[in-house]
């Protein structure tokens, strides 16, 4: 059984200093960012391989997040417009002292927040370039070929979603525009051989942050838009290059108003990408691989909405997430093997991948669990997939 995770992993301190001060605008020598950026990727990329990940990416390295390194490659983005009010997590905004404590603590990730304030259109993919190109350099080096390597994408909903708009007259006109526009960076990463994973905390984390004012029929519209857009800005790539990744905030902290995994099941299945990385390990998604098997047998589970029902493609493979991300407790190889059964259960050996919740490093110098910890974390993933391999052949 094969292993992966979801993508950023823990940044050096010399990396985090070169994104923090990109992110300002102060100077930045492009050589030693250059070297800087290979020599952490060829670290990050022999630590996957020495920890047992078969799948592997290049960290994340350049990124100082998810999703707002995208104002370095379209055009349309301000980081000195006037900022709307941000949306916080309607689950913490309910427990405000364990809120202000994270805050306080620095947990709390410091970056510019780019607002859109002019037409989107694609202005420079040279980071873009330069990320593909140190990332073939660390697999040839490391003797792996380019298909065992995915390259993390912000979806056109995430980005559409996250950072607000003051330019476009309508939310769908800004999604179509990002939509777009990302298309080139979606057929670049597959042209170079690697496979491409679209980040889609939208379609969850979506639900209660941005969207939290609105009931879950509301959201579930908007959520169908979003699938849309992606669908259209991957028309021209294969089904079986793409993969995603849902979401639903990688942070400690209550959940209590995650929507249901059986509720976006039936829009998330429209998506074009093959595979499906989703949160299946924290005490909060955990018993939904039952939403999982209701789709796989073509039937609603509770908490979908009416006359709503999941039909599991049969090529689909699914990453369930067996690895908590938000916290420093290293699981065990045997309930790694165990939560892995539960999906075998569903599609067969064949359609499981092992992966993780979320990223290991969301933002560049953040993250719950400890850099050090991350890779025994995915040491135990393989161990685990392994236990796995050998009681389902």
């Amino acid at each position: 059984m094969r292993t992966t995770h979801v993508g950023s992993l823990p940044r050096p301190q010399a990396v985090v200093d070169l994104l923090f001060a990109e992110d300002r605008g102060d100077p930045v020598d492009p050589v030693a960012y250059d070297r800087t950026m290979a020599d952490a990727v060829a670290d990050v990329v022999r630590r996957q391989l020495d920890a047992g990940v078969d799948l592997v990416s290049d960290g994340e390295m350049s990124k100082i997040s998810y999703a707002t390194y995208v104002r370095h490659r379209l055009t349309g983005f301000s980081t000195t417009a006037a900022q709307p009010p941000r949306a916080t997590p309607r689950d913490l905004d309910e427990f405000p002292a364990f809120r202000d404590r994270l805050a306080a603590s620095g947990a709390t990730p410091k970056y510019q927040r780019p607002v859109c304030v002019g037409p989107i259109a694609v202005k420079d993919l040279s980071g873009l370039e330069a990320d593909l190109r140190r990332f073939r350099s660390a697999l040839d080096t490391a003797g792996v070929p380019p298909e065992r390597g995915f390259v993390n994408a912000a979806s056109p909903g995430v980005i559409a979603v996250f950072q607000p708009n003051t330019h476009y007259p309508d939310h769908e006109s800004y999604l179509g525009a990002v939509a777009d526009a990302m298309r080139a960076e979606y057929e670049a990463i597959v042209a170079a051989g690697f496979t491409l994973q679209v980040d889609c905390p939208d379609l969850a984390m979506g639900r209660h942050i941005a969207f939290r004012d609105l009931d879950d029929e509301q959201f579930l519209r908007r959520a169908e838009r979003d699938v849309e857009a992606l669908n259209a800005a991957l028309a021209n790539i294969p089904r079986e290059k793409v993969r995603m990744h849902l979401c639903w905030g990688n942070y400690e902290g209550p959940h209590t108003h995650d929507i249901p995994a059986a509720a976006i099941l039936p829009t998330v299945l429209k998506a074009k990408p093959r595979s499906i990385l989703f949160e299946a390990a924290n005490p909060r998604h955990a018993h939904e691989w039952t939403a999982w098997a209701d789709a796989g047998a073509g039937r609603s589970s509770p908490g979908a909405p009416s006359r709503r029902t999941a039909i599991l493609p049969d090529d689909t493979l699914l990453v369930p997430g067996v690895i908590d991300t938000t916290t420093n407790f290293v699981e065990h190889p045997e309930l790694v093997a165990q939560r892995l059964a539960r999906f075998v259960d569903i599609v067969g050996a064949d359609r499981v991948v092992a992966g993780t919740d979320c990223g290991f490093g969301t933002f560049a110098g953040f993250g719950a669990v400890h850099p050090t910890i991350c890779w025994p974390k995915l040491k135990v993933l393989a161990d685990g997939a392994a236990l796995a391999s050998a009681r389902f052949g």
